[in-house]
């Protein structure tokens, strides 16, 4: 039986909302996520630990995900290479 809910991957079109984002726009989206990341970080362990620590580390937990999900978003769309 085929699943015919929206969405699924039997469904056509399930992809074509991936395929319109170009290389540049997924490059930008990368940087800006790992740029994001890398500020969090550094302020984190330069500026804000020296009033709150525990501030730090929050800060320093909202950036441990960034990198695996911009590298999850630069490459969405790349179906085959």
């Amino acid at each position: 039986m085929r699943d015919t809910r929206p969405g699924s991957p039997g469904r056509p079109g399930y992809w074509s909302g991936m395929e319109e984002q170009s290389p540049r726009s997924r490059r930008t989206t990368y940087i800006l996520l790992m740029g994001t990341c890398i500020v969090l970080v550094v302020l984190a362990w330069n500026v804000v630990r020296l009033w709150s620590i525990p501030a730090a580390v929050a800060m320093s937990v909202v950036a441990a995900p960034l990198p695996p999900i911009a590298v999850i978003l630069a490459n969405r769309g790349r179906m085959g290479g």
